[in-house]
């Protein structure tokens, strides 16, 4: 049984829960972070010195934090040779997607894009600095839009890990209030993801408690 803290919200969270789910892994999550407090517990600082969420535990061994190390570990031992190749040189195609999407497009979008436009009072907001940021977002999902335009999937033409990395961020992108850069193969790839169960149950999810108005 896993044991998850973080809440829902958060979309390191999210991108866990969805690879929980594609594994259909059995588990139970505890709200912790935001508006559920509870990062500056002892108990926490047990859990993860960093007191950052998502932390993961799998039955009685250590706990394990940092979203990449986790869904590396989840993909490695519960996953199947598809999704996360036993093969090094097979395995470094799909890291090296994960690894891209997680440096260049999720942190290129969580903080400069969404927090601007959702965390950020309107009256507060400053659209030059919104429209420079997108701008530079866009440029990265423009390299996932050429490589979505040869195959189905990110790191090839089955789903795996890199997916979950770039996937989880798309939901945001194309549901918040900006002009978007047409990106067609993208928005294809959006549409395939939003048809799968996971991805609609641990992605697709409300972020208006993060609204600030």
């Amino acid at each position: 049984m896993l044991t998850i803290w973080g809440r829902k919200t958060s979309s390191n969270v999210q991108a866990l829960m969805w690879c929980v789910g594609e594994l259909d892994l059995p588990h139970i999550r505890h709200d912790a972070g935001h508006r559920y407090g509870g990062l500056d517990t002892p108990e926490f600082g047990r859990l993860n010195p960093n007191r950052t969420i998502p932390v993961l535990q799998d039955g009685s061994n250590p706990p394990i934090w940092e979203t990449g190390a986790i869904l590396r570990y989840l993909a490695a031992r519960y996953g199947k040779d598809s999704f996360w190749p036993a093969d090094p040189t097979r395995r470094a195609r799909v890291d090296q997607w994960a690894e891209w999407a997680k440096l260049n497009v999720a942190q290129a979008f969580t903080t400069p894009v969404f927090w601007r436009v959702v965390r950020t009072a309107p009256q507060q907001r400053d659209p030059i600095a919104i429209a420079q940021a997108l701008q530079e977002l866009e440029a990265k999902l423009a390299l996932a839009d050429t490589q979505l335009s040869r195959h189905a999937h990110l790191a090839g033409d089955a789903f795996t890990l890199a997916d979950i990395q770039l996937g989880h961020i798309l939901y945001r992108y194309y549901d918040i209030d900006v002009t978007r850069m047409p990106l067609p193969h993208l928005q294809l790839y959006y549409q395939r993801l939003c048809a799968r169960p996971a991805f609609r149950q641990h992605v697709m999810i409300s972020y208006e408690e993060l609204r600030v108005t």
